[in-house]
């Protein structure tokens, strides 16, 4: 059993998504980490669809309950994999049932142009509510983190 600096313990069966980073933030109880580039993602057949593979420094936050991180401390951000999907649901999965779901309805009512327009126009209230809603999901997409030896 592995013991996180955070939020929970994840054992060793459990499949989780691991990503190395550096400590570039402490604020309050709140760490933040520069991910750095995965060497996995170079043999992944779906790095096209991960964030991860494409270039650019990418930064995460993680509530950290306890003090002993430092800056520039190599860690390892860890996810289980089943908030990850979950994330990828409510992020591209949903949003695009919707808009084909839009799309298809208003069309038998509408020009196509003007269903189109619908189509696009209700993902603006769709990822508003996901922006309200955040601070919910940041309690569910609950990230942790380990110190690397």
């Amino acid at each position: 059993m592995k013991n996180l600096d955070s939020y929970s313990v994840i054992t060793e069966g459990e499949s989780s998504v691991k990503h190395e980073g550096v400590v570039s933030k402490i604020t309050n109880n709140v760490v933040t980490v520069s991910l750095t580039g995965n060497v996995n993602c170079e043999a992944c057949h779906a790095k096209g669809a991960c964030g991860m593979a494409e270039a650019g420094p990418k930064e995460i936050e993680v509530y950290n309950s306890t003090e002993s991180l430092k800056l520039n401390e190599n860690v390892e951000v860890i996810l289980r994999k089943d908030l990850g999907l979950k994330a990828v649901f409510w992020a591209y999965v949903f949003p695009f049932i919707l808009l084909i779901s839009v799309l298809l309805i208003t069309s038998s009512f509408y020009e196509e142009w003007i269903a189109g327009l619908f189509a696009i126009a209700i993902l603006i209230p769709y990822y508003s509510l996901l922006y309200a809603l955040r601070n919910s999901f940041k309690k569910v997409f609950k990230v942790s983190i380990l110190k690397m030896v």
